[in-house]
């Protein structure tokens, strides 16, 4: 109960909870919240994989590129 000055004076009143539609509109806001923080995640994960598979083709390519090189160097240079 809550006391209305404004409305009723000095008189106390029952406060009124919210109604059904208000209470599920909240929760539908609540889900697409969460919704969108999983998404962000999941969007942050997949940015974490490519990002792993760059560095991996990038060091698969040096490798690559210095047996080749060590191919085209006579034996002479590596020490």
């Amino acid at each position: 109960m809550t006391r209305c000055l404004e409305e009723c004076g000095k008189q106390w009143r029952p406060v009124q909870g919210k109604s059904g539609w208000e209470k599920q509109k909240e929760e539908e806001a609540r889900e697409e919240k969460e919704e969108r923080r999983e998404k962000k995640g999941k969007t942050v994960e997949v940015r974490k994989v490519a990002e792993e598979w760059e560095i991996w083709d990038k060091e698969e390519e040096a490798a690559k590129s210095e047996v080749e090189a060590k191919k085209l160097v006579p034996e002479r240079f590596h020490k």
